[in-house]
């Protein structure tokens, strides 16, 4: 027996509030806080703690946010970055190999131009 996962037995507006969201065990909130923080403790150099060292790497935010993104879309994750030129980069080294050419306009964004150049 197949069994389908929630987020797929939902509807889109459902799915869209509540998809990779689960109360908090420890308070109960049904919405996720939003992590305002740069950096996280860490026991050792070593080891992380939690995951999570400095926010623009990943963080709880992003995480629940890749996670009901996924949901949203039936993927079983999602990617987000902390800008669009990040993306742009992570995109182009997935899918480029060395001597592959890329055409692209000369009108564009600068940060585009730079990282092809």
């Amino acid at each position: 027996m197949t069994v389908t996962p929630l987020s797929l037995r939902r509807s889109f507006a459902t799915n869209a509030v509540h998809a990779g969201q689960e109360p908090d065990p420890q308070t109960g909130a049904v919405i996720p806080p939003i992590y305002q923080t740069s950096t996280f403790t860490q026991p050792s150099v070593d080891s992380l703690h939690c995951g999570y060292e400095y926010s623009r790497g990943g963080n709880p935010t992003r995480a629940g946010l890749e996670a009901q993104l996924a949901a949203l879309e039936g993927g079983g994750h999602a990617f987000t970055f902390a800008s669009g030129i990040a993306a742009e980069d992570a995109l182009l080294r997935a899918v480029l190999r060395p001597g592959d050419r890329i055409i692209a306009c000369g009108e564009g964004y600068g940060g585009t131009h730079r990282l092809l150049s």
